[in-house]
């Protein structure tokens, strides 16, 4: 009886790794999208404004990224709130929809030389249904698979999230590798950079036919009247769990910091700024995605283990010191093995955090609360300080101080450490 009921514990536990890729597989497509636009900014900036100044055209395209961002709260606000209202995989489905069509419309838009101004206007429509598509889709995500997961076992769980991305980045930067090392630059920049987008186009119909066959999680439907009945639930997120908004800002701070600097903005700053071979970049980069894919599900068993609060601690205090020091290896035409470091140690970091993100924000709202609270306050932090990335390391580089940058990521990850030292552990809990 006592070997029966062994057995039956194991399979109860065991991992359902369809279910989990089904759910991820929405996240990977779209940080897909979102990061070929990052790393082929620089290649076809001037197919959408005035290449006369190729600085000037690398600020207005970076400029269109951080915009977009602005719209992610709005999609976390309205995705979310449908998320509560008619289910996880029914938002889902609408994200990667979102996302996948806007892709296939930057693949096919005309340039500046075609239609002018009009080309910059309907890349920003492009990227704000992006934008929308993205704020929605974290959040969602994130709910389903907090609400799918066993409690000792949700930081297992949560690791799949980034494990699709991460192979969906490595595949970002396996392409760019590809197309740098077999197109030419004018190449590139006339029509090579369009069949990233369009592969992210496709893989966005796999993505929703993987989805179809999710089902809706077991504690949205136990608490879909509860939501329904509630009246405005931003405001009652401010209300009733002022500090579980304090602290997803402050750990969220620092992640987006971490996965924009080293998945989409060193690419264009040590190719741009610092003459490093495009190839070489994208190889660095693809090496320490295997590393950041790797590390996933080892990190959400040690944060079952040994609980989430440690693990945030030693990567926000590592961040705060090392991130300085790591930026002196990328030095005008820097090797490939200073390029293999800073991209290996900082996406190695990154995973004591990104392999549990869905657990973390998934215990900090109650259910009827969950994908709008994460939706809103999630992607208003990502918008601020992820969306400017780009941005504000392009304009530093351009005024000759691209050191103030990562001084600018050090002291986002002394903030997130503070902050991160009121969480509660919550390891093993029950959702609320």
């Amino acid at each position: 009886m006592s070997q029966v009921s062994d057995r039956t514990s194991t399979e109860r536990h065991r991992l359902p790794v369809r279910t989990l890729v089904a759910a991820s597989v929405g996240n990977a497509i779209e940080w897909f999208d979102w990061t070929i636009y990052a790393t082929f900014a620089v290649y076809f900036s001037s197919q959408f404004f005035d290449k006369s100044s190729p600085t000037l055209a690398l600020i207005g395209t970076t400029s269109t990224y951080a915009l977009a961002f602005f719209f992610r709260p709005l999609g976390g606000i309205l995705l979310g709130r449908l998320a509560d209202l008619r289910g996880r995989r029914w938002a889902m489905l609408v994200t990667i929809l979102l996302m996948a069509g806007g892709s296939l419309i930057i693949a096919v838009l005309p340039t500046y030389q075609a239609v002018g101004w009009l080309a910059p206007i309907l890349l920003l429509l492009a990227r704000i249904a992006q934008g929308l598509s993205l704020g929605g889709e974290v959040s969602n995500a994130s709910a389903y698979l907090g609400e799918i997961a066993p409690p000792a076992h949700r930081g297992r769980y949560s690791s799949f999230f980034y494990i699709s991305t991460g192979i969906a980045l490595l595949l970002a930067s396996v392409l760019g590798l590809l197309l740098t090392t077999t197109l030419t630059r004018p190449q590139l920049e006339s029509w090579g950079w369009r069949i990233a987008f369009l592969v992210g186009g496709v893989l966005g119909l796999v993505g929703l036919w993987l989805r179809r066959t999710l089902a809706e999680t077991e504690q949205f439907e136990e608490n879909a009247e509860r939501a329904r009945a509630t009246r405005n639930p931003l405001l009652l997120t401010l209300r009733e769990h002022p500090k579980a908004v304090l602290q997803l800002f402050g750990f969220t701070l620092l992640s987006t910091l971490c996965f924009y600097t080293f998945f989409s903005a060193l690419t264009p700053f040590a190719v741009q700024f610092r003459g490093a071979d495009g190839g070489e970049v994208f190889l660095a980069l693809s090496i320490g995605t295997l590393v950041f894919i790797a590390l996933q599900y080892p990190m959400g068993a040690a944060a079952d283990r040994w609980g989430r609060k440690p693990q945030l601690l030693v990567w926000s205090g590592l961040m705060t010191v090392i991130t300085v020091p790591l930026s002196l290896l990328i030095t005008d035409r820097p090797p490939l093995l200073n390029l293999v470091i800073v991209f290996v140690v900082g996406l190695g970091l990154y995973t004591f955090m990104s392999s549990i993100a869905p657990a973390i924000m998934s215990e900090l709202f109650p259910t009827e609360l969950r994908a709008l609270g994460i939706g809103a306050w999630y992607n208003l932090t990502v918008a601020l300080f992820g969306g400017t990335a780009p941005l504000l390391i392009a304009v530093f580089s351009g005024a000759g101080r691209p050191d103030l940058f990562f001084w600018y990521v050090a002291a986002g990850a002394l903030i997130a450490f503070l902050i991160i030292l009121t969480l509660p552990e919550t390891k093993g809990r029950q959702l609320t």
